[in-house]
This record gives C-alpha cells, structure tokens and sequence, in this order.
C-alpha cells in the first residue's frame, strides 16, 4: 500500500537520544506554558463564531495570529528563511511532528492538509475546519482523487495550500519519499511548488510524533523541554511547466527540501 495511507512514524521513544530523556524545564515553566496554551485555546473558541464572518484571506490571517500564539505558549521560537508566495502556491515540506502544521500556519496564511484524524482534535479541529483546511482521509484511497482536486481548486483561487508529501511523521533525520498525487493538483491548476525544509535542530526527536503517540503525550513532551526552535525554510520555487510528470515534479521538490534540511543541519 503506498505511503500515502501509512500511519504516522514507526518510530518509537527509542528515537530519544539520552540527553532528550533528561533534559527538562521546571515543573513550573512546564505549568506556567500549559496555562499560556489553555488561554491560546480560550482565544480560539472566542475566534469560533468569528471565522464564518470573515473571508477567506481573513480567516486565514486569524488562523496565522492563532498559531503564532499557540508557539509562543509553549515557549517554541520560529525562525522563517525564504520568502513566503503571494498566492497559486502549493507548498510542500517534510513531516516530524503536529507542530509543523501550527509553525506553516505562524508563518503564512496557508491554507493545509491533514488528516482526518484532526478534525476531531479539540478546539484546534474545529479551528481547522473552519479556517479552511483540506481534510484527507487514508483510510480510504478512493478518495484521493477528490482531495487532489479540492487542493486544484483551492490554487485555481489563488490560495495558497500547504501539504505533507511524506503522508506520516518522520522521527529525527529519518525521511520519507515525496508521493506524487499531491503535485497533480499544482499541475492542474498551473500553480507554482515552493519546497519547504521543517526542522526542529537538536530538538526534532523530542517534538516528532512518535509511533502510536496520542497527542497529549506529545505535547506534554513539548512542554518539558528547556528549549525548541522550528526553522521553515523555503526554497525558489519550481515552475510546473519546466517538468514533465507529477512524479519528476516530486523528486526534484524531495531533493530541494532534503538539501534544505542537510544545509542548515534542521533535522539532526
């Protein structure tokens, strides 16, 4: 069955160096970021009936100032290299851990593409759906034939869509190869690919979605270490029509975002 519909990273807590298992904030900072994120969440239920009103740039700007305070409750510095696109982009990176989706959207005002498993998440599902966010499910492979065409239309619009190629989380410096499906919807909607390189530096085996993490077990893990960094770096971004197939077009985008990743050492 191909990646696409794999569950998320086989990678268990072994993945943790020693010096991850060790090293923890005080029990104080670790209470004072769990009230700082419960008011980021208080401030996305009030931002709940508001979203509707709004159009969808403006959803999405609520959305990019939800998730910068989301990041800067759990005490997470975002570090953005490259320039973001104006519009008709799909944007493609790599895949650790939940905290990718919430640092694409601290950056731009993306509109993402996440599993189905999301939308039953608490406050932040709902925040999801109703920011705009593509929901896939792997479960079912028929489906993605319409996904990809909801993710075409959505850049025909002029939006810009942000996805996971990888299809699961990845632990530390392990990777997975680019699937194609997604950049057929670039293809048909003419849009450019911008790849873009996620990396966590020393801390990527500590905010990776291991396994079969739930995700209170991941964020309490977030909330324990000392200090997290997540550097976005964006690369140019490649023009469809200089590549033949969608396949091509997903080798070059997983080259360019590895040599992001190997470049700046984001994933080590």
């Amino acid at each position: 069955m191909s990646a696409l519909w794999q569950p998320r990273s086989t990678c268990g807590p072994a993945c943790l160096p020693a010096t991850a298992r060790r090293a923890r904030a005080s029990r104080v900072r670790q209470a004072a970021r769990l009230v700082a994120l419960l008011g980021a969440l208080l401030l996305g239920v009030t931002l709940l009936p508001v979203l509707p009103l709004l159009n969808g740039h403006g959803r999405r700007v609520a959305a990019r100032t939800w998730a910068r305070a989301v990041l800067g409750a759990l005490g997470v510095r975002l570090v953005a290299r490259g320039r973001s696109p104006a519009g008709r982009a799909l944007l493609v990176a790599n895949h650790i851990s939940w905290l990718d989706i919430v640092a694409l959207m601290a950056a731009a005002p993306v509109r993402m593409v996440a599993k189905h498993d999301v939308r039953r998440w608490p406050v932040i599902g709902a925040l999801a759906a109703a920011g705009g966010t593509i929901f896939i499910d792997r479960t079912r492979p028929r489906s993605l034939p319409a996904t990809v065409a909801q993710v075409a239309a959505a850049l025909r619009a002029g939006g810009v869509v942000a996805a996971f190629p990888e299809g699961t989380t990845w632990c530390g410096a392990s990777a997975g190869r680019f699937r194609p499906a997604m950049f057929q919807a670039a293809l048909d909607a003419g849009a450019t690919v911008v790849p873009v390189s996620i990396g966590y530096g020393r801390g990527a085996t500590t905010a990776a979605f291991l396994g079969d993490d739930s995700l209170w077990t991941s964020l309490r893990r977030v909330l324990a270490v000392p200090r997290l960094e997540v550097t976005l770096t964006a690369t140019p971004a490649l023009h469809p029509e200089a590549v033949a197939t969608r396949r091509q077009l997903a080798r070059v985008a997983e080259t360019a975002v590895r040599g992001g990743v190997s470049q700046f050492g984001l994933a080590a």
